[in-house]
């Protein structure tokens, strides 16, 4: 989100469930207030006009998830998958690729195909070792036939504690290198095709 407002896009923010800690960053990055889509609260046709309602006049809508794709409150019932599936949105995973290669593949194959009424469009590999680790998890991507989007590597400067469970919001925090990071390995403009 950080990344579009600075290439000077309006982006809507909307967060996964109940989750009021995220939206008051959401906020204060995009300037816009975020909106939940809880279908554990709402009914899937509020969350579709919520959705239209607020996303109307933004050039980029972008729908944080919860927890993993499919975990919901029962199952996969209130999950962000559902929520994908509720408002016909492609997905993108963020995974974790920390000491990771190969492995890489089941993991995504079966993301892809789990459940064909969710689109995954593409990956993005989270805490990547270096270049050469990259390449391998390219090569997973293109053998489960999954659109590679790009990488965040590993940096301890990107990790945030978990100080009073989110709560404290006294130090604005500085996202100019993960945006920076995001620009140099990430194919956001292709993000903006989906």
């Amino acid at each position: 989100m950080g990344l579009l407002v600075k290439k000077g896009y309006s982006v809507q923010p909307f967060k996964c469930g109940p989750d009021y800690i995220d939206t008051k960053f959401h906020e204060a990055v995009c300037g816009r207030p975020s909106i939940n889509l809880d279908t554990f609260m709402a009914t899937p046709q509020h969350v579709r006009e919520l959705f239209v309602r607020y996303g109307n006049d933004a050039d980029v809508c972008i729908v944080e998830g919860m927890m993993g794709l499919f975990d919901g409150y029962d199952r996969d019932k209130g999950s962000s998958a559902e929520i994908a599936q509720v408002l016909d949105i492609p997905v993108v995973l963020v995974v974790d690729a920390k000491s990771a290669a190969y492995s890489m593949a089941a993991l995504l194959s079966g993301f892809v195909n789990f459940r064909k009424d969710i689109r995954i469009a593409g990956v993005i590999f989270n805490k990547v070792g270096s270049e050469k680790h990259f390449q391998m998890l390219k090569q997973v991507c293109d053998d489960v036939g999954v659109e590679c989007l790009g990488y965040l590597p590993k940096d301890a400067a990107l990790e945030q504690g978990s100080r009073y469970l989110g709560l404290d919001f006294s130090e604005e925090a500085d996202n100019k290198k993960l945006v920076q990071l995001l620009e140099e390995h990430v194919a956001w403009k292709t993000l903006l095709t989906f």
